[in-house]
């Protein structure tokens, strides 16, 4: 945030005239009053802060389920709006409670997961060995700087690649939320069953071996990940997948149910400075 600063340069003439004294340039700093991105009414940031496009989106859809949680009466009118992003404990409940009522899912059909196994045939036993800086996301953590941190490390990794292996050890020691960090980050061999989802799909679909071009996602945080090695596994037959493939089908269907359903509440709302329309998750913390 740029400050600008008026000092008064005006003579004295010597004894009494002019302005007799200079101001301190802390009397005289002038704070922007930006935008506030609101839904509702509810402001998403102080009038101080300038959040990125992905960081109020993610405010806007919390806020939006949080408010609908409160029209349903799953949580308190006296419950507060989120602090930089961070809800309460009772409004976190509150939208579960409210997902898990109003998006009623069907199982997928045998012919969807069919579909599903021929277009991502599973390896069994394939495995990755790995290592990792997690930037965790925790509740009142500024999600929009954790980003920038998390993007500026990989930037440096990735420069680093290998003619600096120890590099990513020394800064998974330093900056590295998990406690694999005190081993430079080091996690072994890992399969897929050994991962959350999430992170599963972003390691295992890439072919890549070094650090990954872009940050991986996960319910924990983000991720800048190095893929030491991978072990190619056998082909699983239809029937030892089918558990798996009918997992994959549910979450994405859950994802996009719970994208739909924020872009009703959108439509019914007044979003002031925010637009959820074009983003590309739902963006739920």
């Amino acid at each position: 945030m740029s400050h600008e600063h008026h000092v008064c340069t005006c003579s004295s003439g010597g004894g009494g005239g002019g302005c007799g004294s200079m101001r301190s340039q802390a009397d005289d700093i002038v704070v922007p009053n930006l935008p506030v991105a609101r839904v509702n009414g509810v402001p998403l940031h102080s009038s101080e802060e300038s959040p990125d496009t992905e960081t109020l989106r993610q405010r806007a859809c919390t806020e939006l389920l949080r408010q609908q949680a409160q029209f349903k009466g799953l949580l308190s009118l006296s419950d507060q709006p989120a602090v930089q992003g961070a809800i309460s404990q009772a409004a976190e409940k509150a939208i579960d409670q409210l997902l898990d009522n109003d998006l009623q899912l069907p199982d997928p059909t045998e012919e969807a997961c069919e579909r599903y196994y021929a277009a991502h045939p599973m390896l069994l036993n394939e495995q990755v060995r790995l290592r990792h800086v997690l930037f965790a996301v925790t509740q009142g953590v500024d999600v929009s700087a954790l980003r920038k941190r998390a993007e500026a490390c990989l930037l440096e990794l990735r420069v680093a690649g290998t003619q600096d292996a120890a590099r990513f050890g020394d800064v998974a020691r330093e900056l590295s939320n998990c406690p694999s960090g005190r081993e430079g980050g080091e996690l072994g061999w890992l399969s897929r069953e050994d991962c959350a989802p999430e992170f599963a799909k972003e390691v295992f679909l890439s072919a890549e071996v070094g650090v990954l071009s872009r940050l991986v996602h996960s319910r924990f945080g983000l991720h800048v990940v190095e893929v030491l090695e991978r072990k190619s596994g056998q082909p699983v037959a239809y029937e030892q997948a089918r558990a798996g493939v009918v997992r994959a089908l549910q979450q994405q269907a859950w994802t996009n149910a719970v994208r739909q359903y924020l872009q009703v509440l959108a439509g019914q709302a007044q979003l002031d400075g925010v637009d959820i329309d074009t983003a590309d998750s739902p963006l739920v913390q």
